[in-house]
């Protein structure tokens, strides 16, 4: 742990003494750790020890990944590393700006293909090709990558979606343990080899989301199952791994069912006792029902591989008169073969022990026994027959589960992982198919990069020293070629239908093909066969059963009998033909030619090539660090011989002499146009010719001409971008760049450059963008604003009018009915008036009514003759005093002088009393203020301007003024 002195790390310290120790060095030595170097072009020089030690040094620091140039080198561990291949680092590749600068990840590769798929510009097919010897990983690489593919190729656009992509990918991943079991098998070299090769083509769909590519599918392609393993395997091998997943994890109720007692011993399970990762029957029984194969299916299934493990355990013991069929040993085998077949017994064992034969013009048909070595060929080619039909029957519901419509897919990434080179003691036609394959792929990874790079820049113009590499067209032309090869002469011998004898088919290989440096001779080999020197080391092939396996002969008899079974999986296997042919035979001048397995796997490695010929491919390379497959442990030999024989080093020098990166002038204009935006030239001169001068506008050598020129000032902006990127050396040297006649060539560090020079111009333009669309948002609500004030000032303009308007108007009629009103009043007071003087002036009463009243009715009668209003609004009252308090409560509030009555009086009735004073006549002294609170209506407070001799208050508005007397 780091100390803290004098509060800071003594960790820098510590840091410098390891950068200064490392400096010396690399001063002493010359080198710098090399388990540190991640790309094998920066290891100086490049030479295969060189290689070799930098690879050593990664393997041992427990780094499994290294780039090569275009090629990435993949050593396999030999250890379950989980942190290697977790989602979560899936997604920091899939979620990385640049996954170059991340450390070297099969991810990496698989994120390159993902985003070229994705590319705007020129969207094109993208193709994995994982190549290597028999045990190198290339398996697991295929599956890590499949997984990689799930998990980032799914962005739905909806649940529904989400459900239908999780479903897709599921079965994606599911068909791996299905194909690893039916398909793979332990061998000398690798405990999970596949016996067959695949090419995994994943569908993605960008209709609904353009940038967003959702895998939507799979599908299948397998090539050259080798189901002589099902009948044939070596000591040391293992069969099929279904057929132990079967013995190991079968119920007892299966067991019971399929008898499969506890150590029963079949002759084509080798090594029964040996378990192995992959014999896992759940992980594949669950697999299968993921993929659509139900319960019932899976039963009949597994029942018809156990019936061809008991069809192995049959024996025939030789005739000792030929005339005489041979006897099997035990035939409670034939019975369990036959009833989990669901085959009669009777014809399943007469046809393994006797030959139908057609001859003559008429077609007779002849029986004849057949030998004891017939009879188990016989037994043999039954098995595979039955598990080769299988197998495709198996790939053909995987491709019906997983594929997806033409319609709904545009892009597809292809992965393909065929057999490794192998070279065992014995090899036979299995192990020459499987060399010839990757001898096609080295040669198209010779032919895509090696040689077609190389010849693109000398077409293109490029001062360019041509690096020698190791070409194995001569190899293919000895397998392949025409008119004599190899395999031509095989097929020939197909052809003359005549018994095949091993040393004649030695001797004619030898003799028609002696001019070929890569045919080689070994005398001392006691039996007959020939070698082939293939670009990964010479092979020794023997040639008997050469001619038989090319054959692949299946009696007709045998078929018949397998349609005859009741089990549904095999009536599915074998339909009966309703409109069967006649048995005759056509005469030899028209019979057609025989097709052979070496035929068909070459037209169907040919459809493979067209293919990847279509895509842009990409090589990861395993490599097989010992042949034990024990980890931390790195044997020099062999991996240099497989660093040799992939031809490593050449794409090495290559890669680091060449450009990787080639463009288009019409794509690299498009694309990078953006920087003259950063870095603008000076216009050029008016009076100096143009470009084009001389072409017609529009002409190809005009347009030619444009382009060019704006290609130059695209690469005229380099060297500021490379003053302006960041941690830029004072002297560094400019990036190699190359405008060719058709291209423009340029390095890695150099597409970064420009990338990053675009990424700067496309923000700048960005942020223009953004400013004038913050600007016109502006100006549009400032406008909006303005028009909203206008409109809100012109409603309440328009509403105040309306409000002063009704003001007036009510004013208007209140003024009316007041000065009506006070008119009557004034007429009548008048009147009553004039009444009261008659009656004071004739002194004498003239009615009955009239009588002296007491003093306080005097007061409060005085009182209310000269404050009449307020007096009348009190009498009116709702609510309050009545009767004589009121009256006097009037009079407290008046705060009349007290007086003599004698000039008052006033005529009242006990009605008047009970309802208020009628009418009077009487000046009110002082003022009256009416409050109120502030009303909650808008503009209340205003009223318009009054003429001057309008009411203003209730105190303004009085009748006629008459004095009654002295107060």
């Amino acid at each position: 742990m780091l100390q803290q002195v004098n509060g800071h790390s003594s960790g820098s310290d510590a840091q410098g003494r390891e950068s200064l120790r490392e400096d010396l060095q690399e001063f002493l030595g010359g080198e710098v750790p090399l388990h540190q170097l991640d790309d094998l072009t920066k290891v100086n020089p490049v030479t295969l020890e060189t290689v070799l030690r930098c690879l050593q040094a990664r393997y041992t620091a427990d780094t499994f990944y290294t780039n090569a140039g275009c090629t990435l080198v993949a050593l396999n561990p030999f250890k379950h590393v989980p942190q290697l291949y977790s989602p979560e680092l899936m997604r920091e590749y899939h979620a990385a700006p640049q996954p170059q600068k991340l450390k070297p990840h099969i991810f990496t590769v698989g994120e390159q293909t993902y985003r070229n798929v994705r590319s705007l510009i020129e969207p094109v097919n993208q193709s994995i090709v994982v190549s290597g010897e028999s045990g190198a990983g290339k398996t697991w690489t295929s599956r890590c990558l499949m997984k990689f593919y799930a998990v980032v190729a799914a962005s739905p656009t909806s649940w529904e979606s989400h459900k239908i992509a999780e479903r897709i990918e599921q079965r994606i991943l599911n068909s791996n343990p299905v194909m690893e079991a039916f398909g793979n098998a332990c061998t000398l070299r690798n405990n999970n080899s596949s016996r067959f090769g695949k090419f995994i083509q994943l569908q993605l769909n960008s209709l609904l989301v353009p940038r967003d590519h959702q895998m939507t599918g799979a599908a299948i392609q397998t090539y050259l199952l080798e189901k002589t393993r099902v009948a044939c395997q070596d000591s040391t091998e293992r069969n099929f791994h279904i057929f132990y997943q079967i013995c190991k994890g079968a119920s007892s109720d299966e067991r019971l069912q399929w008898h499969l007692p506890e150590g029963a011993a079949f002759s084509w399970l080798p090594n029964p006792e040996r378990t192995l990762e992959e014999d896992c029957f759940e992980v594949t029984r669950e697999a299968m029902l993921h993929l659509g194969v139900d319960a019932p299916t899976q039963n009949n299934i597994f029942q018809a591989l156990a019936g061809l493990l008991h069809l192995g355990n049959i024996r025939f013991a030789g005739a000792g008169d030929e005339a005489q069929p041979c006897r099997p040993m035990d035939d409670g085998a034939v019975r369990t073969s036959a009833l989990l077949l669901r085959l009669p017994e009777d014809p399943l064992l007469e046809t393994l022990r006797i030959r139908t034969i057609r001859a003559g013009r008429q077609q007779q048909v002849f029986r004849k026994p057949c030998s004891q070595a017939e009879c188990d060929t016989r037994r043999d080619c039954l098995a595979k027959l039955v598990y080769a039909r299988l197998f495709d029957w198996l790939v053909s519901v995987i491709n019906s589960s997983v594929c997806a419509d033409p319609a709904s897919w545009t892009t597809f990434i292809g992965l393909l992982d065929v057999y490794g080179f192998e070279s065992f003691p014995h090899n036979s036609l299995e192990q020459l198919c499987i060399n010839y394959a990757n001898e096609k792929l080295q040669q198209h990874f010779v032919a895509h990069y090696l040689r077609a790079q190389q010849e693109e820049y000398a077409v293109e113009g490029l001062e360019w020293s041509f690096v020698n590499y190791q070409d194995n067209q001569t190899c293919l032309d000895l397998i392949e070629g025409s008119p004599i090869s190899i395999c031509s002469l095989i097929n020939e011998e197909c052809r003359l239908n005549r018994p095949s004898s091993a040393a004649q088919l030695q001797t004619r290989i030898e003799s028609a093909l002696a001019g070929s440096p890569c045919l080689g001779h070994n005398k001392l080999s006691p039996e007959p066969s020939f070698v082939v020197l293939h670009y990964a080391g010479s092979v020794r092939y023997h040639t008997a059963g050469l001619v038989e396996k090319n054959k692949d002969p299946v009696p007709p008899e045998l078929t018949r009998l397998l349609q005859q079974s009741q089990d549904p999986l095999l009536k599915v296997l074998f339909p009966a033909d309703p409109e069967e042919k006649s048995q005759a035979e056509p005469s030899g001048q028209s019979r057609a030619p025989v097709l052979t397995v070496v035929s068909k796997f070459k037209a169907s490695l040919e459809q493979l090539l067209q293919v990847l010929q279509a895509t842009t491919p990409h090589y990861i390379r395993c490599i097989k660090p010992n042949s034990q497959g024990r980890a931390q442990a790195l044997h020099r030999e062999e991996v240099l011989n497989q660093l040799e024989a992939c031809g490593l080093v050449e794409t090495i020098h290559i890669s680091a002499a060449g450009f990787p990166i080639r463009v288009s002038h019409r794509t690299f204009v498009e694309r990078y146009a953006s920087l003259r935006r950063l870095h603008p030239r000076a216009p050029p001169d008016p009076h100096s010719p143009s470009p084009d001068e001389g072409h017609s506008e529009g002409s190809p050598h005009a347009e030619q001409a444009t382009l060019r020129a704006l290609l130059q000032d695209i690469l005229h902006t380099l060297p500021a971008l490379e003053a302006a990127a960041p941690a830029a050396p004072a002297g560094a040297t400019p990036a190699p760049v190359h405008c060719g006649r058709t291209k423009v060539f340029m390095t890695d560090a150099t597409l970064e450059l420009l990338e990053r020079g675009r990424a700067q111009a496309l923000e700048q333009c960005a942020r223009c963008i953004q400013a004038g669309w913050r600007r016109h948002r502006r100006r549009e609500q400032e406008r909006r604003r303005r028009a909203a004030v206008c409109i809100q000032a012109a409603i309440r303009s328009w509403l105040t009018r309306k409000h002063i308007q009704r003001l007036h108007t009510a004013a208007t009629v209140i003024k009316r009915a007041w000065r009506q009103w006070g008119i009557r009043m004034a007429f009548l007071a008048s009147k009553e008036l004039d009444g009261v003087e008659e009656k004071h002036s004739s002194q004498a009463p003239r009615s009955p009514s009239s009588f002296p009243l007491p003093l306080a009715q005097t007061k409060l009668l005085r009182a209310v003759t000269h404050l009449w209003p307020l007096g009348l609004v009190l009498a009116n009252a709702a609510v309050g005093v009545h009767g004589f308090p009121r009256k006097l409560v009037v009079f407290a509030c008046l705060q009349l002088p007290v007086g003599s009555p004698s000039g008052y009086t006033v005529q009242a009735q006990t009605a008047q009393e009970r309802a208020g004073i009628m009418s009077i006549r009487a000046l009110p002294q002082g003022s009256i203020k009416f409050h109120c609170r502030k009303s909650p209506l808008r503009y209340a407070d205003i009223c318009p301007e009054l003429p001057p001799n309008s009411a203003t208050g209730f105190n303004q508005i009085l009748l006629e003024r008459h004095k009654l007397g002295h107060v």
